[in-house]
């Protein structure tokens, strides 16, 4: 079977294909996928996407922060040690994070440190819909946020980022 589904192909899938598959559309949060499966047959991938954003929206709080801790620091340690999965290494190459100078990334890993002191996660933001520029400037300003208003903001991010990858896996027509 290869990495790219029709529809019709996701609803023909066991629940243990759709967790290899899908598992990883909200970083390493496979329980997005797990709880979703019941739901099969998808109409499309954007009903699918739809099904994911509405298990997320009806988390707790804590659930919610729980789901944006799970995404790495963007050019963090993780990425210096190539350890990020193959989804996130992409993203952030997308967007530049790759050719950083050593000044952004000084900037980046102080931000970085600055929001997760702040907020009790990362700053989580979707890369392929930014470029280095807009994630400098974008965490500076994040950083003036209340939580809730960053816990609101960061989880439609995730919804964005999951989006992108599930249009990875069933293309639209």
């Amino acid at each position: 079977m290869s990495d790219v589904l029709t529809i019709s192909q996701v609803n023909e899938l066991n629940y243990e294909e759709f967790i290899d598959l899908f598992g990883n559309v909200v970083e390493h949060c496979s329980i997005c996928a797990a709880a979703v499966w019941r739901f099969r047959p998808f109409r499309d991938v954007y009903h699918l996407h739809q099904e994911i954003c509405s298990f997320v929206d009806l988390l707790p709080d804590t659930g919610k922060e729980g789901v944006l801790r799970l995404h790495p620091d963007l050019a963090g340690r993780l990425a210096e040690l190539g350890s990020l999965t193959q989804e996130s290494s992409a993203e952030q190459k997308a967007a530049g994070l790759d050719t950083m100078t050593p000044e952004e990334k000084q900037l980046l890993k102080d931000t970085n440190a600055k929001y997760r002191d702040k907020f009790g996660f990362p700053f989580v933001i979707c890369a392929r819909q930014n470029k280095k520029e807009a994630i400098l400037k974008g965490i500076v300003e994040r950083l003036e946020h209340s939580a809730a208003e960053e816990l609101n903001i960061g989880i439609e991010e995730v919804k964005k980022i999951c989006m992108l990858r599930l249009l990875n896996i069933v293309p639209d027509k």
